[in-house]
């Protein structure tokens, strides 16, 4: 048994901070630098700071600066994107707020590439205008960080955990005000008490066998939201990414979809160009369309790849515009300026996540979300190419206002008793945890992936509830509480899936082809709840609540306002 004294930093009653904020990517660090304006922040880090989601988003981020775009094209892009499961308001917020939000991190030192004096835009699939800034060619993601990081660090009210995993978050009276963090390096369990918590832990990729995500995307926010109470919205919407590097020895390696958009072509393994064949865009049609037209040309041709060819661009042009790619790929002895580079679809963004309204709030008072981790509604069933990032800037920022705001009106709570509960806990140990990773990842991939059935849904969903089962006591290693964490986001995805019986977006149902079929435009909601079931739905833990999108709302039992 541990000792309640060895459980806080310092006494619950003199807490650390006034605001926690659990992820260090690019919402997290501009939530933190907007609550340091009102208190102390503490920004609790899995692992190291550098190893966000973030820091690998290649292609660049999408924002109607040029002078050719306004934020009104932006807006009807987005929403064709999202095949009209968007929320209307959280787009208009984005593409309306995006441009300011950008400016402002360039003026914190952010350095994005030009042409000329001016920037210089890329287009990327599906987008009608060149609206992609880009740093380095292809480390955007990187520099954005950095110009965040540097600007958290001039700030004194903010104070970095790095190697914390937050365990759970910490409910009393109704809300959220803490979270139980284990110390990496020593293994031992604390509370940390806050006036509000913002998530913006990312995404959950690594639940899938092919995955352009770092093995840290294992789902702990959604999966802490979740058990906590809050509600998480249109988890069946899990984005392939089309072109992952195929190497059978080597771990998918993202290449971005402005290679597309500058020209790269897609062949199948008889040398032939295909894409014009599902749609009239051919490359630079959305993602999910062309992670099925490509997953479709496998089967028909045998293969377990297709090829992205660039050799047409140029030797000086691909190694000046993908240096990171290039070398990357030229590490695994593939000269992407001579030789087609093998690709294939992997798990690359969760448009759905924990439910916020359009400043972050959850449905759990006290607890704000941004970034992938949260389902702010921008995305609807597919997300617009180089969206995320500018939604992680723009959401961020609203999500530190709200978060500071609660905060005026609620002080700390007497976390004690539960201080004294967790010491009280008996720690446990997942028998064989790498195997379940891995079992959990091939079933994921195999059963709930780029194409779904009814029969295959079925099988995932009672093999990941067997998994639960095993997965339901209190552990104390990071690897152990990461696959916990992976199994509750899987069977949230394969349930919500299960129950969308139409394809629209990034969710396809072999059995149910058809878009238009009655209640398509209802979104998926789950509930960790010992209600009795809804009569959509014929399990109990994780019910799916389906409510219609816009004024209209159907059998809602949350708080006002979701769509």
């Amino acid at each position: 048994m541990k000792d309640a004294a060895q459980l806080t930093r310092r006494s619950l009653s003199a807490p650390d901070a006034d605001f926690l904020v659990v992820g260090s990517g690019v919402a997290g660090l501009r939530a933190a630098l907007e609550l340091s304006r009102k208190g102390r922040v503490i920004m609790l880090t899995k692992g190291h700071p550098l190893q966000s989601n973030s820091i690998y988003a290649q292609g660049g981020v999408a924002v109607a600066l040029s002078e050719e775009d306004d934020v009104a094209i932006h807006y009807t892009d987005t929403l064709k994107a999202g095949h009209g499961l968007c929320r209307q308001e959280a787009v208009r917020v984005l593409v309306e707020e995006g441009p300011e939000r950008i400016q402002e991190l360039i003026r914190w030192g952010a350095k994005f590439d030009k042409a000329g004096g001016k920037f210089a835009f890329a287009r990327e699939a599906a987008h009608s205008r060149s609206r992609i800034l880009r740093a380095r060619g292809d480390a955007t993601g990187n520099e954005m960080v950095r110009a965040l990081m540097a600007q958290a660090g001039r700030q004194k009210r903010i104070r970095r955990l790095d190697y914390h995993f937050t365990v759970d978050l910490v409910v009393e009276q109704g809300r959220c005000c803490g979270a139980v963090v284990l110390d990496e390096a020593s293994g031992k369990q604390f509370i940390l008490p806050a006036k509000a918590v913002v998530l913006s832990t990312g995404g959950a990729g690594q639940i899938y066998a092919r995955t352009t995500n770092p093995p840290n995307a294992t789902g702990d926010g959604m999966a802490m939201a979740f058990r906590a109470g809050a509600m998480l919205q249109d988890m069946e919407f899990v984005q392939f990414h089309p072109t992952s590097l195929y190497l059978p020895s080597s771990p998918p390696f993202l290449l971005s979809e402005a290679m597309r958009g500058e020209g790269g072509q897609l062949r199948n393994n008889k040398g032939e160009l295909f894409m014009q064949r599902y749609h009239p865009l051919g490359a630079l049609a959305p993602r999910d369309i062309v992670a099925r037209a490509i997953w479709a040309e496998m089967a028909t041709t045998r293969a377990r790849h297709v090829y992205l060819d660039v050799t047409h661009l140029g030797a000086d042009f691909v190694k000046r515009r993908f240096p990171t790619i290039y070398a990357t790929c030229l590490r695994y002895d593939i000269d992407i300026t001579e030789e087609w580079i093998p690709v294939s679809p992997s798990a690359h963004y969760m448009m759905g996540g924990v439910w916020t309204d359009l400043n972050g709030a959850t449905t759990l008072p006290g607890l704000f979300a941004a970034g992938e981790v949260a389902c702010s509604g921008v995305h609807g069933a597919n997300r617009l190419a180089s969206n995320s990032l500018l939604e992680g800037l723009v959401f961020g920022m609203r999500a530190g206002v709200a978060a500071s705001a609660f905060a005026q009106r609620h002080g700390h709570l007497d976390l004690s008793a539960q201080a004294k509960a967790l010491a009280c806990e008996d720690e446990q140990r997942l028998e064989d945890a790498e195997k379940l990773r891995s079992s959990l990842r091939r079933t994921m991939w195999g059963q709930v992936g780029v194409v779904r059935s009814r029969e295959s849904l079925v099988r995932a969903t009672a093999q990941l509830s067997r998994w639960l089962k095993v997965v339901s006591g209190p552990f104390n290693s990071r690897a152990d509480l990461e696959v916990k964490n992976m199994v509750q986001v899987a069977h949230c995805v394969a349930e919500a899936a299960l129950w969308r019986e139409n394809s629209i977006g990034a969710h396809f149902r072999s059995d149910f082809p058809q878009v238009k079929r009655a209640g398509w435009k209802l979104h998926s909601q789950l509930t960790c709840t010992d209600e009795p079931t809804q009569p959509q739905s014929g399990r109990k833990q994780g019910v799916v609540i389906a409510m219609q999108v816009g004024p209209k709302r159907s059998r809602a039992r949350s708080s006002p306002g979701l769509s």
